[in-house]
This record gives C-alpha cells, sequence and structure tokens, in this order.
C-alpha cells in the first residue's frame, strides 16, 4: 500500500540528512520508491524564541511497502535514532531529523503512540505544500472528501514555506 511520509531537519546538514533518511526508508525490503517532493525551507512552528532560527528543511516521500502504520512506526524510529535523533521532553526541540508518517493508504490509527493519518497534517503548509507536489488528488481519511490541493488553496499564507531545493 502507498505510504506518505514528511521528512524534515533543522539541524547539521539538513539535505543531506533528508537525503540519508530516504535512503534509509528505501533500504528496507519490499519497499519501492513512488515519489518526492522537492525540499522546501520552512519556519519553525511552536518552538521556544531561541530556537526559531533553526529553519527546517521539508519534503514529502511517497512509497509502496506492505508495512502497517504501526510497523512503520517501529521502523522509523530505529532510522531517526541511526541519524541521531534524541527525543526530550521538548516536543520541538531542534533535531537532525524528524519523519512523521502521513498517511498509511486509507488506514486509521489513533492511538496513544501513533496517529494516522498525522493529527495536524492538514494545519501545516509545510506538509501540505510538498504533499500537494507529489499526491495533489489525493483524499486523506477525515478530510471530509477535500483533496491535498484544495486544503492548500484554503490555507492562509502566514507561513514563510520556500523552495529549496529540486532534487535531493
Amino acid at each position: 500500500m502507498e505510504t506518505g511520509f514528511c521528512l524534515g531537519s533543522n539541524m547539521g546538514g539538513r539535505l543531506r540528512l533528508l537525503s540519508q533518511a530516504k535512503t534509509l526508508i528505501l533500504l528496507e525490503p519490499q519497499v519501492r520508491f513512488m515519489d518526492q517532493s522537492p525540499v522546501y525551507e520552512t519556519e519553525p512552528v511552536g518552538v521556544k524564541p531561541e530556537y526559531k532560527a533553526l529553519k527546517f528543511l521539508n519534503a514529502a516521500l511517497i512509497v509502496q511497502s506492505p508495512y502497517t502504520a504501526e510497523e512503520w512506526l517501529a521502523k522509523i524510529k530505529k532510522i531517526e535514532e541511526r541519524l541521531l535523533r534524541v527525543r526530550t521532553e521538548d516536543r520541538n526541540a531542534p533535531r537532525p531529523i524528524d519523519i512523521d508518517i502521513v498517511f498509511v493508504g486509507d488506514q486509521v490509527v489513533d492511538s496513544e503512540l501513533l496517529k494516522v493519518p498525522h493529527a495536524r497534517w492538514a494545519e501545516r503548509r509545510f506538509v501540505v505544500q510538498p504533499l500537494a507536489d507529489v499526491r495533489p488528488e489525493l483524499v486523506l481519511p477525515g478530510a471530509k472528501g477535500a483533496t491535498v490541493q484544495k486544503i492548500l488553496a484554503k490555507m492562509s499564507g502566514d507561513e514563510d514555506v520556500r523552495l529549496f531545493a529540486e532534487k535531493w
């Protein structure tokens, strides 16, 4: 089934880290690359004032695999650890890599550890813009029939999302 990830980095070699995360995802058995968005540079959202200057690079990655959302969560955590992500009590602290599962087919998961589709995907331009680049007609569960492109069109221009790189 098709799975969509949003990858982000605001520490270290950000573009290199996105590329490494993509490679590690694609090295998983039975995973097939489907598509990827360009990379966008974005303002951090919900961070402490001392982190405001640490801009993120964000991109969407679409793969085909037999894995469930729960199976992906375990794999993603290992990839993040391998790329030196350290989780702290501050959910929005700077990080070398952040991999969010945006969707896994039409699965809906609402547990303490995981929410799929991602709980706030439709509120964040840094997720919606890259996703619209690769799956504009996608309608995710809970989106009330709205395509990703329609959700993007209704967003305010408050979030600063700038094209950073076409290839990664």
